[in-house]
């Protein structure tokens, strides 16, 4: 790569899903590569392997902030609003960290920043916990930023979100498949969607690649992929490791 080209791999909400992860890496290097990871929290949960996933992205060049269930594995927040699947899950990862996982998931912070991005799991407001999902958590965030532009997980839904002046929430607006999106003056929250366990009526994980020099354009863009894996080797897992059925079977249904 030429000198001061970034090529990231930005990732959210791998929730211990190792195969969806290794397709993902793999579809990322065929579609030109990376040269570093930039991950939206929730590596953990769900899923059943944590210790596996963590161990895979520290071989890389990562950038990573805590989610709320990565917190929960260590004991660092309540489960008590989780619903009982999430708890049961929560509970079942904590038994499988071994000290090293636990000590890089307590070492992660609630918010980093690789320019011109930053990285949070929920809001700038709360970083941890609150969904970017409306006006009010879009405008809140959009105020606490101090770059051009803000990447977010948590809902598993992918989206983008343009502010349209001082005073606005923000539009959101579909992040397209396949297709880049030009990053220009106009500050914006992007969420790639997520790779464990989609939320938006597709079950293959969803992913982007921001690339600060694109060839044949001069500005930065960001392109959102999908890539399909084996859910039923994910499934056996989770089947063997006693995790709960609601949370094997919607691993199909992308819900």
């Amino acid at each position: 790569m030429q000198r001061g080209h970034v090529r990231a791999l930005v990732v959210a909400d791998i929730h211990a899903n190792l195969e969806a992860l290794r397709a993902v890496l793999e579809d990322a290097e065929r579609r030109g590569g990376f040269d570093a990871i930039w991950c939206l929290g929730d590596t953990v949960g769900y899923g059943p392997d944590p210790v596996p996933c963590l161990d895979l992205l520290r071989q890389y060049n990562l950038v990573a902030v805590a989610g709320n269930h990565d917190h929960a594995a260590i004991g660092k927040r309540t489960i008590e609003d989780f619903n009982y699947a999430a708890a049961e899950a929560a509970r079942w990862t904590a038994q499988q960290l071994t000290p090293e996982a636990s000590a890089f998931l307590d070492s992660l912070p609630s918010v980093a920043t690789a320019e011109p991005f930053t990285l949070v799991h929920g809001t700038l407001r709360d970083p941890i916990s609150e969904y970017l999902l409306n006006q009010d958590a879009a405008r809140s965030t959009l105020e606490l930023l101090r770059t051009r532009y803000c990447l977010v997980g948590h809902s598993h839904l992918p989206f983008l979100c343009l502010e349209q002046g001082p005073a606005s929430g923000g539009q959101f607006v579909e992040f397209p498949e396949d297709r880049p999106f030009e990053l220009g003056e106009q500050r914006c929250i992007i969420n790639p969607g997520c790779v464990g366990q989609p939320r938006d009526r597709d079950p293959r994980p969803s992913y982007a690649i921001y690339d600060s020099h694109p060839s044949g354009t001069g500005s930065m863009a960001i392109a959102r992929h999908r890539v399909a894996y084996n859910i039923g080797e994910t499934q056996e897992k989770m089947r063997l490791a006693g995790l709960p059925q609601v949370l094997i079977d919607r691993l199909e249904h992308g819900w």
